[in-house]
C-alpha cells in the first residue's frame, strides 16, 4: 500500500510563509489522513495497484468519487512538497525563455498566477502546467481534481488553495499568501525538469510506488 512520503525539508524550513506548526497539520495529519483513508479503500476493494496514477485515473473513469478524491490528494500533497523549496531560486533556460514568452517574464506569471488562486472559489490547487508544445499556462482545479486527468499538460508546479494550507499562518489573506508563496517558495529547479519532460526530454515525476507497508511514515525533520 501507499505510505506518506517523507517532507524533503524541515518543519520549518518553509517559514516565514509556511510555519513549523502549519507543515506538522498538513503534512502529519490532513496528508496522512488522505494516505490512510485511500489505503482502507483500496484494500476493502481487493486492489493492489502498482501506481498511484493508475489509481487516480482509474477512479477518474468509474467516477469513484471517494477512491479518486482520497487518491488525488494524496498525489497533490506528494507533488506541493516537492515543488517548494526552502532556498529561494528562480527559473534559468528554457523554463525563463517560456515564461518571457506567455506572460512576459516573472513578474507577469506571478501576477497571472496570484490572480488565478485568489479568485478561485472554494478550495483547491493553483497549478502552472506546460502543453505538449512548451507553452505554460495557469490552470485551477477544484477540491481534489488535479492535472492527471488532463492529458494535454504537464505540471511544473502547484500551490495548495485549501485553508489549512495558509490559515494558521494568513488567515483569510489566501492573496497575501500566493503572494509570499510566489516570492520565496516555488522549486524551479524541479519545474525545469518537469517543463523539459512535458517536451519528451527525460520522466515526468511520479508519486513514490506502494510498498509492504501501509503504515505512514513520520515527516523527517532536520
Amino acid at each position: 500500500m501507499f505510505t506518506l512520503p517523507d517532507l524533503p525539508y524541515a518543519y520549518d524550513a518553509l517559514e516565514p510563509v509556511m510555519s513549523d506548526r502549519t507543515l506538522q497539520f498538513h503534512h502529519d495529519k490532513h496528508h496522512a489522513t488522505y494516505v490512510k483513508t485511500l489505503n482502507a479503500l483500496l484494500e476493502a476493494a481487493g486492489k493492489s495497484p502498482h501506481t498511484l496514477e493508475a489509481v487516480i485515473r482509474d477512479a477518474s473513469r468509474s467516477d469513484d468519487k471517494k477512491r479518486f478524491n482520497n487518491a488525488a490528494q494524496t498525489w497533490n500533497h506528494s507533488f506541493f512538497w516537492v515543488a517548494m523549496s526552502p532556498r529561494k531560486e528562480t527559473p534559468s533556460g528554457a523554463l525563463e525563455t517560456a515564461i518571457g514568452e506567455a506572460f512576459g517574464g516573472l513578474a507577469g506569471l506571478k501576477k497571472a498566477f496570484v490572480a488565478e488562486g485568489a479568485g478561485h472559489f472554494g478550495s483547491g490547487w493553483a497549478w502552472l502546467v506546460a502543453d505538449r508544445g512548451g507553452s505554460l499556462k495557469v490552470r485551477a482545479t477544484h477540491d481534489a481534481d488535479d492535472t492527471l486527468t488532463q492529458s494535454d499538460v504537464t505540471p511544473l508546479l502547484v500551490c495548495d488553495l485549501w485553508e489549512h494550507a495558509y490559515y494558521l499562518d494568513h488567515q483569510n489573506d489566501r492573496k497575501g499568501f500566493l503572494e509570499a508563496w510566489f516570492d520565496a517558495l516555488p522549486n524551479w529547479r524541479f519545474a525545469a525538469l518537469q517543463y523539459a519532460a512535458a517536451q519528451g526530454e527525460g520522466e515526468a515525476w511520479r508519486h513514490p510506488e506502494p510498498t509492504a507497508s501501509a503504515e505512514p511514515r513520520q515527516a523527517r525533520v532536520g
